[in-house]
């Protein structure tokens, strides 16, 4: 899929996710709670695949500044109406794809990734980005659906989904996938876990550190 054939996936279901409430609420508080704990007051963060803005309205208290970008316009249109009726006023929603740059290179403290990097059509292409951003040493923060540990019938039913125009295309990969383009991508992981509240939860939070040039 094209970044504009996924723009207009995701802008003909804005509606819908915007409504739909969060999955596994507890597990998503775990992942913020986290993420609150990593950052500070001072930070600039950038946040890539923000959806209707949610983690980014949830998280601008503790930060002084959030550049949000989704590859969706109606998203973001929504995360903009969502800010303003809330009075907040430190994050700016903008309409750009995760390998598009979203904000000034070297500039950022930290830039959060959240179930998007299995969506993206070049994982390369989005962490080098992501490395762009960052100031040396910055954190980026991710929480990622690894489609290869999911149940296989799950597996088995996204094409069919797919075929429907029910789901986008999905990156089927592992954790150790994941941490092994990170290193390629130059970052060093330094914090593993899962938030979810079942028994087994496929989604890897990882935090990891920009390395020097």
């Amino acid at each position: 899929m094209t970044i504009t054939a996924a723009a207009r996936f995701w802008d003909r279901t804005a509606s819908r996710y915007a409504a739909d409430p969060i999955k596994d609420i507890a597990g998503y508080e775990r992942t913020l709670q986290r993420t609150k704990a990593l950052l500070k007051p001072t930070d600039s963060i950038v946040e890539i695949g923000c959806g209707t803005g949610t983690t980014a309205l949830r998280l601008a208290p503790f930060v002084a500044r959030i550049i949000a970008a989704d590859v969706s316009e109606a998203m973001i249109a929504i995360a903009r109406q969502k800010a303003l009726s809330e009075g907040v006023s430190t994050i700016t929603f903008v309409a750009r794809a995760a390998e598009e740059p979203a904000g000034e290179p070297g500039r950022h403290d930290a830039v959060l990734a959240f179930n998007v990097l299995h969506l993206v059509a070049d994982r390369a292409a989005v962490l080098a980005e992501v490395r762009r951003l960052l100031k040396p040493g910055g954190l980026f923060i991710s929480k990622t659906p690894c489609v290869m540990e999911m149940n296989p019938l799950i597996r088995l039913a996204i094409p069919v989904m797919q075929r429907i125009g029910k789901a986008p295309p999905v990156d089927a990969f592992g954790a150790s996938d994941l941490e092994a383009a990170l290193a390629v991508a130059g970052f060093s992981v330094v914090e593993r876990a899962r938030h979810g509240s079942g028994r087994r939860d496929p989604r890897i939070f990882l935090v990891a550190r920009r390395d020097a040039d």
